[in-house]
């Protein structure tokens, strides 16, 4: 049942293999890449107690040795303080320029140990082997790797391609359920930027993929891999086509902002939040008909996600400060807000013509709500 994408990106092309079992084949697969045979590995404590064994028995198969840092779970690790630990442990390690460093974790894990190993004697090669679904479909392919600063989120960091990434598709299945569903947000975004038809199988079979069927999984991971290969290898960094990849995520990064990168806000929550006022948005700029938003967040609503503002608990700050927020965002070009919407499902585009007083209004009704 392994499926297998290739990014193709010139010299620094990759594969994406995707499906249950691979941690089993993890040095057997990494073997062809190295000049020694050891690892180090970035985790966080979370996937290091459920996964890290696992782990080190699939590489030691193939005669490959593995020293690891957990790190602390969630988004608080994105940080200077945890980057500068994860270098000088690398340093300790005496990882050179030859070696691997291995991602092992969700997207938090994936961005930071992709930045460490992007900075580190300037440039090692690195693996990601993605444990969430959200990493599995979204943050561990494209090389975007960094940090979170206090004037917002990914502001430090830099493209550095993987050489392989290995998801394993039954490691989902410890995944509790808010975390596989703010996962499933990233998924969603796909069909809605660029797919229609994977959406509509989207709505079919969502539950079903919820529940844990396995070839539903990896069709939808393989499905979201695809179409953001696809795009990356168009446009590497960003300068067209990738910021489409975005959709959702100029209301979700001011949102996160303003629960302080919390668990009161999962970023996959957050991406879903933004692609239902994406919608509206342009819904109410006459881009797109009413139902779609209503279709999109019906099935939101239907999968059990996290929808509207006051699915957010404890308080917002009004709609200018959230606009302010969304100020910071890495999108802004020439001090204009630049926004992800759509002419329908599967119908994304990338504008800088909107109003500053629509935003606010929608926020504002949005707000009304909670």
């Amino acid at each position: 049942m392994i499926k297998t994408v290739h990014v193709a990106l010139g010299t620094r092309s990759y594969d994406v293999e995707i499906g249950p079992g691979l941690l089993a084949q993890t040095g057997a697969r990494i073997a062809p890449l190295m000049k020694r045979r050891r690892v180090c590995v970035l985790t966080d404590e979370t996937v290091a107690s459920l996964h890290l064994e696992a782990l080190r028995d699939g590489l030691a198969a193939a005669g490959v040795a593995m020293e690891a840092l957990a790190l602390p779970p969630g988004e608080a690790t994105k940080s200077w303080p945890h980057l500068q630990r994860a270098v000088d442990w690398l340093l300790d390690q005496k990882v050179e320029r030859n070696d691997i460093v291995v991602a092992f974790g969700g997207g938090v894990i994936g961005d930071l140990a992709g930045f460490a190993a992007a900075i580190l004697r300037r440039g090692v090669r690195f693996v990601q082997i993605p444990t969430s679904l959200l990493a599995q479909v979204d943050s561990s392919v494209g090389g975007k790797t960094g940090i979170n600063a206090t004037h917002g989120k990914n502001l430090i960091g830099a493209f550095h391609q993987p050489s392989l990434v290995l998801a394993d598709t039954a490691v989902l299945g410890t995944l509790t359920a808010r975390d596989f569903l703010a996962g499933y947000g990233e998924v969603v975004k796909y069909g809605l930027l660029g797919d229609a038809a994977f959406f509509d199988w989207l709505e079919g079979q969502g539950p079903a993929l919820a529940a844990g069927d396995m070839a539903a999984r990896v069709e939808a991971v393989t499905r979201s891999v695809q179409m953001k290969a696809d795009i990356v290898a168009r446009d590497e960094t960003e300068q067209g086509d990738r910021a489409l990849l975005n959709l959702g995520h100029t209301f979700c990064h001011a949102l996160e902002a303003a629960t302080g990168y919390s668990d009161r806000l999962l970023h996959g929550e957050g991406v879903a939040i933004g692609c239902a006022l994406a919608f509206e948005l342009s819904a109410r700029l006459g881009l797109c008909s009413q139902e779609d938003p209503s279709r999109v967040r019906a099935h939101l609503k239907a999968m059990g996600m996290k929808t509207d503002l006051s699915d957010i608990p404890g308080d917002l700050p009004d709609a200018a400060a959230l606009v302010d927020l969304m100020a910071q965002d890495k999108k802004v070009v020439d001090g204009q807000l630049r926004f992800i919407l759509a002419r329908g499902i599967g119908q994304a585009f990338v504008t800088s013509d909107v109003p500053r007083e629509m935003v606010l209004s929608l926020l504002e009704d949005a707000l009304a709500t909670c």
